[in-house]
């Protein structure tokens, strides 16, 4: 009997961190309408013209180092291809497979070998437990571009976002275990950043600001990407007793400083100051480590508090192919699609 197939979906990577592949990852990457949401001459201009010649030889380096502390390969690749190896083995319900939605193995591809299996259904899971448009819905924008020319297409289910899932919550805690929170002055979840422009787009006002995003999820904001990171935050502080007071949200990776507000950098520096000298961070948006975890949080981020009067700045790994998290994804579809 055929089974439902299960599409798990990461970001992408590049291929190897040379120059050329750099560029390819990060043209594909930028010049989706999603990601840089500006008219496509445009975007093709700032892309292909200023950006990717501009960032691939100094990405290619951070590339190198990502893939010199990983063991030679892209972590994020290497937890995919784990996690996937993972839940086939833990179920008989799903054959699972996964993509990227930049580079290799492409949703072009693997849907391919997926309709050589003639599922009965097919369920995608993006790896991102927040819905935003730049990533849960640039991967079902190419899901159904790809399955718009087949002649069967099974029976679909999409699961744009699970943030606030006790299984989900779960995995993070059990994660969390192998830290000693009192120990730490302050717990930082640290998102990654996103342009306020984007997340005033939920709204058919156009407008973030007003809608209580850091204290509550209601009918107006519960696809708002701020409000769902806030309420994780909250959920997991609240299963780990961390009091208000003691942990912060802020977000990373900013292109400019027309993103969501605070910046963890800016954060991080004004800690020390603070008397706050010892720092755990979460990243919760990040289901499997990758280079704005190992470089940007557990490098970058940790010289810069240092260099600011700080003692001790860890983060959490990313829940990668850990058993919590194959189990939890197991619940999360299992609820989710019937």
């Amino acid at each position: 009997m055929n089974k439902p197939a299960l599409l798990i979906v990461n970001l992408g990577t590049p291929d190897s961190p040379s120059y050329f592949n750099v560029f390819k990852y990060l043209r594909e990457f930028l010049m989706d309408g999603r990601v840089i949401d500006i008219p496509a001459f445009f975007r093709f201009i700032l892309v292909t013209l200023i950006i990717c010649p501009l960032r691939s030889f100094s990405s290619g380096k951070i590339y190198k180092q990502l893939w010199d502390l990983s063991g030679g390969e892209s972590p994020l690749l290497k937890n995919t291809r784990e996690l996937t190896s993972k839940l086939n083995e833990a179920q008989e319900k799903f054959n699972v497979f996964y993509a990227m939605r930049y580079q290799t193995p492409s949703i072009k591809n693997t849907l391919a070998d997926i309709q050589k299996t003639n599922p009965t259904d097919l369920i995608v899971f993006p790896l991102f437990p927040h819905y935003a448009s730049a990533t849960s819905g640039s991967v079902y924008a190419e899901v159904t571009k790809q399955l718009s020319r087949e002649w069967v297409i099974p029976n679909f289910n999409f699961i744009s976002q699970y943030y606030d899932h006790p299984a989900f919550i779960e995995a993070w805690i059990k994660t969390a275990q192998n830290y000693d929170i009192e120990q730490y002055d302050k717990i930082l979840f640290s998102y990654h950043g996103l342009p306020k422009s984007q997340v005033n787009k939920v709204y058919k006002d156009m407008q973030c600001d007003g809608k209580n995003c850091e204290h509550e999820i209601n009918d107006d904001n519960h696809y708002c990407y701020k409000a769902t990171v806030y309420e994780t935050s909250k959920l997991i502080a609240d299963r780990l007793n961390i009091p208000q007071d003691k942990y912060e949200v802020s977000f990373q990776s900013r292109l400019t400083n027309n993103w969501l507000e605070p910046f963890s950098d800016e954060v991080l520096k004004s800690y020390p100051a603070k008397g706050i000298k010892k720092v755990l961070v979460f990243s919760p948006a990040f289901t499997a480590d990758c280079l704005e975890t190992i470089i940007e949080i557990g490098h970058e981020y940790k010289e810069l508090f240092e260099e600011s009067g700080g003692q001790k700045l860890d983060y959490v790994e990313s829940l990668n192919f850990s058993d919590a998290w194959v189990q939890a994804i197991i619940e999360i579809v299992n609820s989710k699609s019937g």
